[in-house]
């Protein structure tokens, strides 16, 4: 696997750091090297919130992301910041209600529809999220990706998220 740098971004309260501790859990269980950091304001809720993993095969010496090689979007703001300065070759998966930059390498994907109407709950924006990302960029196999989702959602709500895997992953 190359090292893929990966910056997630949207709002606080959408679950962008659960999201990244998911995936860093799971490339771990995929045998790979992973780090996972995140930054959040005061205004937790409701502010632009970011979060950051890198995953590689071999050590990794600086464990901040540098030049993202990936980029996730759920808010415009955290879109409109995050964007400025990526490399044009960065993979952006932006919701699909967010109006793009232009000259970028994006991918719209309606992940916060999906899971209002698909599964029935807004709260696990961050999970079809997860589906979406790990079927675009394969970095994991899907059963990894689910056993870490597993490990880290509430009891209780294995069934939904189990589901709001699956629906990403369709995307």
């Amino acid at each position: 696997m190359n090292r893929q740098e990966m910056r997630f971004t949207g709002s606080g309260g959408q679950g962008i750091i659960l999201a990244s501790v998911i995936l860093a859990e799971a490339a771990l269980i995929a045998g790979h090297t992973a780090v996972q950091s995140q930054t959040y304001g005061p205004e937790a809720r409701g502010g632009v919130c970011k979060a950051e993993v890198i995953i590689c095969e071999g050590d990794i010496g600086f464990t901040k992301v540098v030049k993202p090689t990936f980029l996730l979007a759920l808010t415009q703001s955290s879109l409109d910041r995050y964007s400025k300065g990526v490399d044009k070759d960065c993979i952006i998966i932006a919701d699909s209600s967010l109006v793009a930059p232009k000259g970028y390498n994006i991918v719209s994907k309606p992940i916060i529809q999906t899971a209002k109407e698909k599964i029935g709950k807004a709260f696990v924006s961050n999970i079809v999220a997860l589906g979406a990302i790990n079927a675009h960029l394969k970095l994991v196999p899907p059963d990894v990706l689910k056993e870490a989702v597993l490990k880290y959602v509430p009891k209780g709500t294995d069934e939904i998220n189990t589901k709001a895997l699956e629906a990403g992953a369709a995307l």
